[in-house]
């Protein structure tokens, strides 16, 4: 057996946003073909990760694996945004400003009724966040 002398995987930066180090990392095994052409595997994978990680939940097994069965789940979501050509990191920052605008909009809604979200329902806040979603498109 040959030994291995470096890795492709090194020199990956370990301060990187962890979306994008997985991305990085899901780019150098592509270059030698470990990768999915199409993306129908991609999506089943995901789908796969998601059951996993469903598994875990009503289970009552220990933390962690809760914990590594998201990271499956991320690390697949990350492999699809790099197919995609996308960069997961500015989809989830345009999907935090997205919330953060609607959230906002829960807030001073309540407010002009006043109320605070802990003084609102779930789906008094659902509904105000619905119609702030309607209103956006």
């Amino acid at each position: 057996m040959k030994h291995l002398e470096r890795s492709l995987l090194q020199g990956v930066p370990p301060d990187l946003p962890e979306l994008t180090r997985a991305v990085e990392f899901q780019q150098r095994a592509a270059r030698v073909g470990f990768d999915w052409r199409q993306l129908p595997p991609v999506l089943a994978k995901i789908r796969e990760e998601l059951v996993e990680l469903e598994t875990e939940i009503s289970g009552d097994g220990p933390r962690e694996r809760k914990l590594d069965e998201l990271g499956d789940l991320l690390f697949a979501v990350a492999n699809l945004a790099r197919k995609l050509e996308l960069d997961p990191e500015q989809a989830l920052r345009g999907t935090n400003r997205k919330f953060q605008r609607r959230f906002g909009i829960v807030e001073t809604e309540l407010a002009k009724q006043g109320k605070c979200p802990e003084q609102a329902t779930l789906d008094e806040m659902d509904a105000i966040w619905e119609q702030a979603k309607h209103d956006e498109s």
